[in-house]
This record gives C-alpha cells, structure tokens and sequence, in this order.
C-alpha cells in the first residue's frame, strides 16, 4: 500500500469517527478542536471529502 493511500485511509478513518460523534452524541469533534468552520477545519472536511473519493479507487483495485 503506497503511503498516499494510508493517508486517505487515515482520513477516511478520521471522518467515519467523526460522523460517528455526530450522529450519536451531537458532537463534532474536528470543531471542538479546530474551531466551527475556521479555515483549518474546512480544510480537514476537504482532505477527508477527497480522501473519500480516492478511498473508491482503494475499493477498486486488485491486491493479487
């Protein structure tokens, strides 16, 4: 696995913990620690939304 694919995967991971917050407790950790839509956490909803994206590739590629 190349290492830009364990970023995405890191990402992808980060975003699911955080959607998970959110759903059950109301609590949006990026947030919590980046400030509501401050410039970083936009930039942290961005690279997790391209993550996603590049996570369909990671889904589609064979491992043989």
């Amino acid at each position: 696995m190349k290492i830009i694919d364990k970023i995405a995967l890191l990402l992808i991971i980060i975003g699911a913990i955080n959607w998970g917050l959110i759903g059950l407790f109301e609590f949006n950790l990026v947030d919590t620690i980046f400030g509501e839509m401050s410039l970083l956490s936009r930039i942290i909803y961005t690279l997790v939304g391209i993550s996603g994206l590049w996570g369909i590739k990671l889904l589609l590629m064979d491992n043989d």
